[in-house]
């Protein structure tokens, strides 16, 4: 029994909020952005919005795309940093809103990993024949973690929802599955505040040290992706498509560099979206999906890196 994907769906919220709005918002420019990030604008949730509203539209694209209904969906894994509340999980609250009455539901936090912790998470359960059908979500509205007095973090992240509808299968869709983490980095990258006696306590925001995530990013992404092309008796030049995920133009561009893989087989989004942590690669995907870009039978590589440190990657014949 193999697992493979049969759908993929995405959701951008309305707003969007471009360099150019930031430029009066907090002391950038849009050459700054650019050149650094390669971001020209990203999408923002509306207040009354959580994490579980952007999942739900990209889970029913998902699903459409599959040709399944919500009773044939038997396992939910939601990645996401922003989830609507402490408890209950995001994957249970978007369980209710899909009229899904009995299923496993959980949540996975990998930050920018996320998806692809989730989606390794997914091929163990459908590919042991646990569950027929997984719906695997990254989400996240980064824009209520973020300092928008701080210019090194507010023109970086952005928010949105994807989705993808994992099935069994009797021919091989997900290939192998590569997960790592490094906690000695956690405090490189984190929102450290907590919540005690209904305080927050602590800073909530989004801190980063962006030379040491470039340089880490960098190198563990070059790392994961020769280790599973290699588990595969690969070659780079056999990856029709690398879907990264979406951070930053800079690291999507130096991986690819060291990997020889030209730009025209890794597919970007950050230019419009921003980051969305673990939403970013699904996005990612649904849009190389559906521009007809990702075609059956092509080799696909996921891969990202996030706060923790963790990282990861997915190889599978689509």
């Amino acid at each position: 029994m193999y697992s493979k994907i049969t759908g993929t769906g995405s959701y951008l919220p309305e707003k969007i909020l471009t360099n150019q709005d930031l430029e009066n918002m907090v002391d950038t420019s849009d050459d700054w952005i650019r050149t650094r990030t390669g971001i020209t604008q990203r999408h923002i949730a509306r207040d009354d919005q959580v994490a579980s509203d952007l999942a739900l539209y990209a889970s029913q694209n998902a699903m459409k795309a599959a040709g399944i209904s919500n009773k044939d969906i038997d396992l939910i894994i939601v990645a996401t940093t922003t989830p609507d509340m402490i408890f209950p999980s995001t994957a249970c609250i978007l369980q209710n809103k899909l009229g899904i009455e009995n299923c496993p539901a959980f949540d996975v936090q990998a930050v920018c990993s996320g998806f692809v912790y989730a989606l390794a998470t997914a091929d163990m359960f459908v590919s042991s024949g646990k569950c027929r059908n997984a719906l695997v979500v990254g989400t996240e509205i980064y824009s209520k973690i973020i300092d928008w007095n701080d210019r090194g973090t507010c023109v970086l992240f952005g928010d949105g929802a994807g989705a993808v509808i994992l099935s069994q299968s009797n021919e091989p869709g997900i290939l192998s599955t590569h997960l790592h983490a490094s906690g000695s980095y956690s405090n490189v990258l984190s929102a450290p505040g907590s919540i005690s006696g209904g305080k927050v306590q602590g800073d909530p925001y989004i801190n980063m040290e962006g030379s040491t995530v470039f340089k880490f990013a960098v190198k563990v992404l070059e790392e994961v992706v020769h280790e599973a092309i290699s588990q595969n008796n690969l070659e780079a030049a056999d990856i029709d498509w690398l879907v990264p995920h979406q951070a930053n133009i800079r690291i999507i561009q130096s991986t690819a560099k060291k990997l020889g893989i030209p730009m025209d087989k890794v597919v970007v989004a950050v230019d419009k979206h921003g980051n969305t942590s673990a939403a970013s690669i699904p996005l990612a995907l649904d849009i190389a999906v559906r521009d007809g870009r990702i075609n059956p039978g092509q080799l696909v590589l996921l891969e990202g890196v996030g706060g923790g440190f963790t990282w990861g990657a997915v190889l599978m014949r689509w």
